[in-house]
């Protein structure tokens, strides 16, 4: 007896909606990266993208626990000699909220181009407005533990 693979044509994918509002971002972010990836399903296959479609409102009011805010920080290099830049996670938060949370998302997906494509699956917003609503989007609760 062989072990079904699902038809990527046939997997049917849902979009759930998450309110970050005072959301510990780390705890948030794997549960959004075991949904992309579809772990939470029983056809869940290593090499395929079975993972559903996630909208993330409210990113800008996220919550980082310790002191965080301060302390963590965001490199970016150029390429250039001298090209790096640096933020703390509150500059970035209020500059981009929503770099925030795609980067602790991306970090926890595996590093390959299945992780690419499933990462495009992410819609962040960083107010509670999105275009989604013809999608029909189910409201995911995110646990806290």
């Amino acid at each position: 007896m062989t072990t079904p693979i699902p038809n990527i044509n046939e997997i049917d994918r849902k979009w759930y909606i998450v309110d970050a509002s005072d959301m510990v971002l780390g705890r948030m972010a794997t549960q959004i990266a075991s949904r992309l990836r579809g772990k939470h399903r029983p056809d869940f296959t290593p090499h395929l993208d079975t993972g559903d479609f996630i909208i993330v409102v409210n990113a800008a009011k996220v919550k980082l626990t310790g002191r965080k805010m301060d302390d963590k920080i965001y490199y970016s290099h150029s390429g250039y000699l001298g090209g790096m830049k640096s933020m703390n996670a509150r500059e970035m938060l209020e500059k981009n909220p929503e770099k925030v949370i795609r980067l602790a998302v991306k970090r926890m997906l595996p590093k390959n181009r299945l992780a690419r494509r499933q990462l495009k699956k992410l819609k962040i917003y960083a107010g509670p407005d999105h275009p989604h609503q013809a999608q029909m989007p189910e409201q995911l609760e995110v646990s806290a533990n």
